[in-house]
């Protein structure tokens, strides 16, 4: 580890409380007795107005900026966000939170496959003779900002989620290609990256085979989960565009932004109650934002400045454990033994695409970010 001057246990002491952080999501939504959806609205409509100084303030500038093809990036990605939200924030009130967790831990497989099919584009407009322009997957910028909660000297590239390395914001993103590449920054997987694909693959249909034998319901959330990990990887793309140009803060105020009010359209379309909810249950939603939407990702910010971001995007699976033993001891939820080695082999093939990114990249790659980390959306 590259500690620099910062005394090694303040950073050690900082990826302890991110983890933890991001670790306490899912237990704080499976515990709030509110409905899946308006806790989403809820926590990025509040996570949107503590920005708000900031991007009205310090970042009132970059803000005018938004009205640009690069703005319309970030508008694009809160639309994916709320994808993410609308699909796993449900799953994990209906199966179970250590399930859900480790599916939606698969962002970074998702990302390496839309790199892989980006690159396959790529090659077959070559062929064609068409000139393609900057792709989805652009590198991050490495421009330094202010991280979500506008800490001085976050990574511009950091946005707020779980993820692997290459793609995910400041995650999520996911380290799914190499720098510099033709593919707008991101290569296919390599061989060892596809053997992680292969493992990760494995572990879902094991997790979720056994739950096929308990209900349609744990059924029902298991593929939410994973339409929520498929959405985040979508986000990481556009938010790796979007990022190329805008600060973490302006990034972050403008996904959540976006997400909140399709979350708050589709809550109210459907009748969604909002309000009227107990003190603990407003209790978790503040836990949520304060928590896991952002100080756990300001935290791992603070430590891509002394850490590689291979090992924060590593260290990020630990949300998967984190959360099925917070959700054992504070919701009595016993993860089922017959889906936990399936469950293990999932994070352990994540792990590995992690990895074999992080080997694919070039030398000549930016400065770390949570954007090359995996940075899924957050959790």
């Amino acid at each position: 580890m590259n500690m620099r001057s910062t005394p090694a246990y303040l950073v050690i002491g900082a990826l302890v409380v991110a983890v933890v952080a991001v670790s306490s999501s899912a237990p704080l939504i499976a515990f709030a007795a509110a409905p899946a959806l308006a806790v989403a609205f809820w926590r990025n409509g509040l996570a949107f107005v503590a920005l708000t100084p900031i991007s009205a303030g310090p970042r009132r500038a970059e803000v005018r900026t938004l009205a640009s093809v690069d703005g319309l990036y970030c508008v694009l990605a809160g639309v994916a966000l709320a994808a993410h939200f609308a699909t796993w924030m449900p799953s994990v009130q209906l199966g179970s939170v250590a399930t859900a967790t480790a599916l939606v831990a698969t962002q970074p497989v998702w990302q390496g496959l839309i790199a892989a099919a980006s690159s396959r584009l790529q090659r077959v407009r070559a062929a064609a003779g068409v000139s393609g322009g900057q792709g989805l997957s652009a590198p991050a910028a490495s421009s330094r900002g202010q991280g979500p909660s506008g800490l001085p000297g976050a990574p511009a590239g950091s946005s707020g989620v779980t993820g692997a390395a290459a793609g995910s914001s400041e995650v999520p993103r996911d380290v799914v290609g190499s720098s510099g590449s033709s593919n707008g920054g991101r290569s296919s997987p390599s061989r060892l990256g596809w053997v992680g694909i292969a493992l990760a693959v494995a572990g879902v249909g094991w997790a979720t085979g056994v739950d096929i034998g308990v209900s349609a319901q744990a059924v029902l959330a298991d593929i939410l989960a994973l339409l929520g990990a498929m959405a985040a990887a979508v986000y990481t793309a556009f938010g790796e565009r979007a990022r190329t140009r805008f600060s973490t803060t302006t990034y972050t105020w403008t996904c959540y932004g976006t997400c909140a009010i399709i979350l708050l359209v589709v809550c109210l379309a459907a009748g969604v109650r909002m309000t009227g909810y107990d003190g603990r249950t407003w209790a978790a939603i503040l836990a949520l934002v304060v928590g896991a939407q952002l100080l756990g990702h300001s935290m791992f910010n603070y430590a891509l400045h002394h850490v590689s971001a291979t090992t924060v995007s590593v260290l990020i699976l630990l949300e998967v454990p984190g959360a099925a033993l917070l959700a054992w001891a504070w919701l009595g939820q016993t993860p089922r033994p017959a889906a936990l080695p399936g469950l293990a082999v999932l994070v352990a093939g994540v792990a590995v695409v992690i990895l074999a990114s992080a080997r694919n990249r070039t030398s000549g790659t930016t400065s770390a970010s949570l954007a090359d980390a995996a940075d899924p959306a957050p959790s």
